[in-house]
């Protein structure tokens, strides 16, 4: 009964709050619908720089969902982010295993976030291709994350590490940010 009558208040105060001619600006409307949708933990803003990977275009979840803080502790394994510890970055969301996570991220996303937008860093370096990333195939070189396409790729890509990496830096950049993985 108690619980009824918070939730009886709470929508007449909702409802008092929006009547008409009474209406917020569309902008503000637009940010907290999305903030809303999404349940960002943070919004840190910014533009993306390049292209990101995600499974479809116009999605906006980065590295699959992959906590990417967890590739860079002691256990040094790749876990899921959980949508609580969502914090956008560049346009994206990226999730995290806890707040913790999540808060590492936010003092310094650019040590964490993957190179190349989480694109397969031998396709960028090797053909100046898009191509997924799997965020189980990865290496950790000099402090940032790279991803790779699967395996096979990856062997490939380890035999002229920073060769690669050279060539990928030039190449990445010259993708537009709004370019997207085509099969």
């Amino acid at each position: 009964m108690k619980t009824s009558l918070i939730a009886i208040a709470l929508f007449t105060g909702l409802a008092a709050c929006s009547a008409p001619g009474d209406t917020a600006p569309a902008s503000e409307t637009a940010a907290v619908e999305a903030s809303a949708e999404t349940r960002l933990y943070r919004d840190l803003g910014g533009e993306p720089s390049g292209p990101t990977y995600t499974e479809t275009k116009g999605d906006t979840l980065a590295v699959s969902g992959y906590d990417v803080v967890s590739y860079f502790t002691d256990e040094g394994v790749p876990v899921e982010g959980a949508e609580e510890f969502t914090v956008r970055y560049q346009g994206y969301d990226y999730r995290f295993a806890s707040a913790e996570n999540a808060d590492t991220f936010i003092a310094d996303p650019d040590k964490y976030a993957p190179a190349y937008g989480g694109y397969c860093a031998w396709a960028i370096g090797a053909n100046d291709a898009l191509a997924p990333g799997d965020p189980n195939v990865y290496e950790i070189v000099d402090g940032t994350l790279y991803l790779n396409f699967n395996e096979d790729v990856q062997d490939r890509w380890e035999r002229d590490i920073p060769g690669f990496i050279a060539k990928g830096d030039a190449n990445y950049p010259t993708h537009s940010a709004d370019e997207h993985y085509q099969d």
